[in-house]
């Protein structure tokens, strides 16, 4: 039988105490569990520990409810943290929060609204995409997706779907350095013409050929694998226990884009955010001559402009006026005189940002677009494979940005991998959900080329308990 949220905030209370007290969120603006936003956290690993699990427990008006993660004593800890937490100012230990092997559980939780998304690179497409098609909002990390055609499906979900889905790329919410300042410098015209843009970022990845090692204990590892092919346990793919490192998973081809992926989410992302491409990318992309190269790959744009892969880390923009050179810790222009000018009043700006998790939760109420929108961490994640593709296959390739297609259709057995059973990609057949405990409205729907918006509409409250 399926519950409303009345019903299920109702069966929480007398049966377990899965939606904790106000006070335990703080004493001061205190939201009450009928106000809050329910979240689950899928992967626990270093960056959910460090980073996502801390930023939703600060939240006033978000609960985590559920950790998923294949590692038992991974699995463990972040429960730990959360109930902890949790139980200050209770007069019993708070134990509400739920923890399970396979993020499956937490999609078909009815009470949860919202999903955090922390896995290998090669687990964010399908949880994305189940989420939405339950009705849940996102948060997914950066890179988005490991294929072109997850891209494409995780963009088709959330908009069929109408969900909210924000992409890891912090760097827009001013985390790691004065990007924003550098966009706004940019969009305000300060460098003219811009002709090239080099965007110095980590090597695409190989195919992983770690041999075998003793299997870790209360690990699933066939769930770790998922889609990618069967191979041994390897410590360098999941590492024993908790660790506070990041593993080296990111550097072969069956889990990651490489570091051509990792940082480059971060600064193609910058990149195209300046350049005013969010809705477009480039049109060409030619590989080095080199055919053994990891680096200088090009980007060719409709307007001319080139985007090398390779130069100093970050981004370098170069313009008839100069040139802006922007990374974690450093903005500099030359002429200095580009970034030390105060912006004017009828220059670019850009709304002053709250934090990246909180524009996610304001979002998830607003129903507006996220800072870092599904369709924004798309195209980013798209340039990267692009990039991969060029460099693996030695090819040039024509990218159709408007109708995300290859020009040749005969390129079109790029667009995704061979995927091991039973983890193919989710089919979008299923009705828009009308369940009654999704408390959100519903924004109207958007095509894929069509303008990148969401209807803003205000937060219903006619079902809270």
């Amino acid at each position: 039988m399926k519950l409303d949220r009345r019903a299920v905030l109702k069966s929480a209370i007398v049966a377990a105490p899965t939606i904790i007290s106000a006070s335990a969120l703080g004493s001061a603006s205190r939201v009450a569990p009928s106000d809050r936003i329910t979240v689950g956290i899928i992967g626990c690993g270093k960056i959910a520990n460090n980073y996502h699990i801390p930023q939703l427990l600060k939240q006033k008006d978000s609960q985590i409810v559920a950790v998923c993660e294949v590692d038992k004593t991974r699995r463990e800890h972040a429960l730990g943290r959360v109930n902890t937490k949790y139980s200050k100012g209770q007069k019993k230990p708070f134990t509400g929060c739920a923890a399970y092997s396979d993020f499956r559980k937490i999609i078909e939780r009815q009470d949860i609204d919202a999903v955090c998304i922390a896995t290998p690179d090669h687990w964010h497409a399908i949880p994305i995409i189940e989420a939405c098609l339950a009705g849940k909002d996102v948060y997914c990390e950066k890179p988005l997706t490991l294929t072109i055609a997850e891209a494409i499906l995780c963009v088709k979900a959330a908009r069929k779907y109408k969900r909210i889905v924000q992409t890891g790329s912090q760097q827009r919410s001013g985390v790691f350095g004065p990007f924003r300042e550098a966009v706004q410098f940019i969009r305000s015209g300060r460098l003219g013409k811009i002709h090239k843009v080099t965007v110095g970022v980590g090597a695409p990845s190989i195919p992983c050929d770690l041999p075998a090692e003793k299997m870790e204990p209360g690990l699933d590892w066939d769930l770790w694998l998922g889609a990618a092919p069967k191979r041994p346990y390897h410590s360098v793919l999941s590492p024993r226990g908790v660790h506070k490192h990041f593993p080296q998973w990111r550097k072969y081809r069956e889990y990651s884009g490489g570091g051509h992926a990792d940082m480059g989410a971060h600064h193609y992302d910058i990149a195209q955010w300046a350049l005013g491409m969010d809705q477009s990318g480039p049109i060409k992309v030619v590989p080095p001559d080199d055919a053994k190269a990891t680096k200088g790959v090009k980007f060719i744009y409709e307007n001319g402009i080139e985007m090398i892969h390779g130069g100093p880390s970050g981004c370098v923009f170069h313009g008839e006026n100069g040139t802006i050179h922007i990374d974690r810790g450093k903005l500099k222009g030359d002429p200095e005189s580009l970034v030390k000018t105060p912006l004017a009043k009828n220059e670019f700006h850009i709304e002053k940002s709250p934090g990246h998790h909180r524009n996610w939760l304001d979002c998830i109420k607003s129903r507006k677009l996220p800072i870092a929108d599904v369709e924004k961490g798309a195209r980013t994640a798209i340039i990267i494979h692009l990039g991969n593709l060029a460099y693996w296959n030695n090819i040039s390739l024509e990218w159709d940005p408007k109708n995300w297609k290859f020009v040749d259709q005969s390129n079109d057995k790029l667009l995704d991998i061979q995927r091991r059973d039973p983890w193919t990609l989710p089919k979008l057949n299923k009705p828009v959900s009308s369940k009654k405990n999704d408390r959100f409205h519903r924004a109207s729907s958007i095509i894929i080329n069509g303008e990148s918006r969401l209807e803003s509409v205000p937060w219903r409250t006619e079902t809270r308990a």
